[in-house]
């Protein structure tokens, strides 16, 4: 396993923004910055750090579709941290 991936992983998850996002994605799926605006109450430059941020760690995929802008989880990064956690118990 790359260590440059769980330090991005981690630093990501590390923010309470960005971790409502993930368990938010983790329920519904999929949502937009919108509904991300909803969700944490920030402005829109804001969130569109912390989405920037979790896609660059690669634990989110974004999708454009018009003018939206789609995220989901990226399940099988998240699996590959979960099994570096798991090497640490």
């Amino acid at each position: 396993m790359e260590h440059r991936f769980v330090e991005k992983a981690t630093g990501a998850i590390a923010d309470k923004y960005r971790l409502s996002i993930l368990l938010e994605l983790s329920d519904k799926g999929s949502m937009t910055c919108t509904d991300i605006q909803e969700l944490t109450g920030l402005s829109q430059p804001c969130v569109s750090h912390h989405v920037k941020q979790l896609t660059e760690s690669g634990l989110v995929n974004a999708r454009k579709e018009g003018r939206n802008l789609y995220l989901s989880l990226n399940k099988e990064s998240l699996q590959q941290l979960s099994g570096f956690l798991e090497k640490l118990g």
